[in-house]
């Protein structure tokens, strides 16, 4: 790798930007009641994170070296991300309210060379350097000072390969334990050309983004944070807090882009204050990083009258896949793919499915990651010879191209032989108007080899009347697919962007 001052390859060099347009609205301290919000200009942005690249090659920081960055949606987050992708080294976001413990395995799992955090992260993290100094992994990280870095004298940007990896993300861990997956300067790229691609009017006009879901999730690294960045719009930089503290930041900054999990739009369709008014700078609301239940849908356009699209992705595709961004997609479906993704949908042996029937998706394009990190090299388990990712999700595909997701291939119920889709179980539940949430999972069963067992969360001041629901059930449901019982919860087991665990539930 040798430096070089307008590289092409390095996404870095695609995000900064010397201009006085807002780059950064911060807008913690407003939310919270102190000083008014802070704006950082893309040339501030720009000149700042060329400081960080100076003062990370000061402290030692190779390209290829993996820098974790422990922190919340903040300023030090973003400078320390770009920095470090700059500098040629690989950006390793963690999530800043994990346990000690887990941040020190996953410190351990890339070998992280060094560690920045913030406020929110510098607490978990020195007990997670502390924890590792006593025996749970290598001690190897050097946590790095902010207040320093930032006073580095500028370093230009390092000129890299597309192939050379720009970010480990860890998967969500929804069906195992979770492992770095690789995503490499060109993967970030080819996402962004393929949203960018769109007729989405994004490139025509000044956008806002609003940017409270978490800047360590593939949602809200790539197709917020670069995104945004990469066309010269501002990003409205917050933790989430509550539905009223949200549509306050919408309608103060004027956000013309909102993206987030269905449990955040949910919540603002719940939120009181909310209404069209308030939320009528909104050009372009997406859901993404778990299924988007109906209702939902609904709820957001008849409350806040929004329309509500979908975005399909995996951490491994750099959360692009598909999307009703620009289609008139049917209810439940996810969309069209995005320019540059090859898909098929396979049974069991391998062979194509027929138009309407369920199979596992596969997806291929410049978006695919090359593999999972690991010491020894690149775990390409999950992709076949032909660049085929297997993504593990059941998905049917109509006439028209519009893809729906039924389900996950390892949560695939087989009751007598015949297969249940956890999601369309879970739909039906929601539909009752005395259930919040659902949940489904298959247990071992001597007479059927399976039988369905749904665990649902009562709506506020609401009870549930089990013998109700499988009444409620049978009227939808072909017999096999109705549970065999039901269990009452208070909420159910989600990751950071609202996805179900249904490991946990099991």
């Amino acid at each position: 790798m040798t430096s070089g001052p307008a590289p092409s390859a390095n996404l870095a060099g695609r995000l900064e930007r010397d201009a006085d347009t807002p780059a950064l609205i911060l807008a913690g301290a407003a939310a919270t009641g102190g000083p008014a919000d802070r704006t950082v200009t893309h040339g501030e942005l720009a000149r700042r994170a060329a400081r960080w690249r100076g003062g990370l090659a000061g402290a030692g920081v190779r390209p290829g070296q993996r820098v974790a960055i422990v922190a919340g949606n903040t300023e030090t987050f973003v400078l320390a991300h770009l920095a470090v992708l700059g500098t040629g080294a690989v950006s390793v976001p963690l999530n800043p309210q994990s346990p000690p413990a887990e941040l020190a395995r996953e410190l351990a799992a890339v070998d992280a060379s060094a560690v920045v955090g913030d406020e929110a992260g510098i607490g978990p993290l020195e007990q997670a350097l502390a924890a590792m100094a006593d025996g749970v992994g290598p001690l190897g990280p050097v946590r790095l000072d902010p207040d320093a870095i930032d006073q580095g004298s500028p370093a230009p940007i390092v000129d890299v390969a597309g192939s050379d990896p720009a970010v480990l993300l860890f998967t969500s861990g929804t069906a195992g334990p979770p492992r770095p997956a690789v995503l490499t300067h060109a993967n970030l790229t080819a996402a962004l050309q393929a949203v960018l691609s769109l007729p989405t009017g994004l490139v025509e006009r000044p956008q806002t983004f609003l940017a409270v879901v978490p800047l360590f999730h593939v949602l809200g690294l790539n197709t917020v944070l670069h995104l945004a960045l990469a066309i010269g719009a501002a990003v409205v930089l917050d933790e989430f807090r509550d539905g009223p503290a949200t549509i306050d930041l919408i309608e103060r900054h004027r956000v013309t882009v909102a993206l987030g999990p269905p449990n955040l739009w949910q919540l603002l369709s719940l939120t009181p204050e909310a209404d069209a008014d308030r939320l009528a700078s909104v050009g372009l609301a997406v859901s993404g990083a778990a299924r988007l239940p109906a209702p939902v849908e609904l709820a957001v356009a008849d409350r806040l009258g929004l329309r509500l699209d979908e975005g399909y992705g995996l951490t491994e595709t750099a959360a692009v896949v598909a999307s009703t961004v620009t289609t008139d997609a049917p209810l439940g479906s996810v969309g069209r793919l995005l320019p540059g993704v090859e898909a098929r949908i396979v049974d069991d042996g391998g062979g194509d499915c027929l138009v309407g029937d369920p199979g596992e998706l596969l997806v291929r394009g410049p978006m695919v990651f090359p593999g999972y990190w690991t010491a020894e090299g690149l775990d390409r388990e999950p992709l076949d010879d032909e660049g085929w990712l297997r993504t593990g999700d059941l998905a049917v595909v109509d006439e028209d191209g519009h893809l729906a997701i039924v389900g996950r291939r390892k949560e695939l119920i087989i009751v007598s032989g015949f297969n249940v889709f956890p999601a369309e179980v879970e739909s039906i539940l929601v539909d009752h108007p005395d259930v919040a949430d659902a949940g489904v999972v298959g247990e071992p069963s001597e007479a059927t080899g399976e039988t369905v067992v749904a665990f649902v969360v009562p709506e506020a001041g609401r009870s549930v009347d089990e013998d109700e629901l499988r009444d409620h059930c049978r009227a939808e449901l072909a017999r096999y697919k109705v549970p065999s019982r039901f269990v009452i919860a208070t909420e159910l087991p989600v990751g950071p962007t609202g996805k179900l665990r249904r490991n946990r539930l099991r």
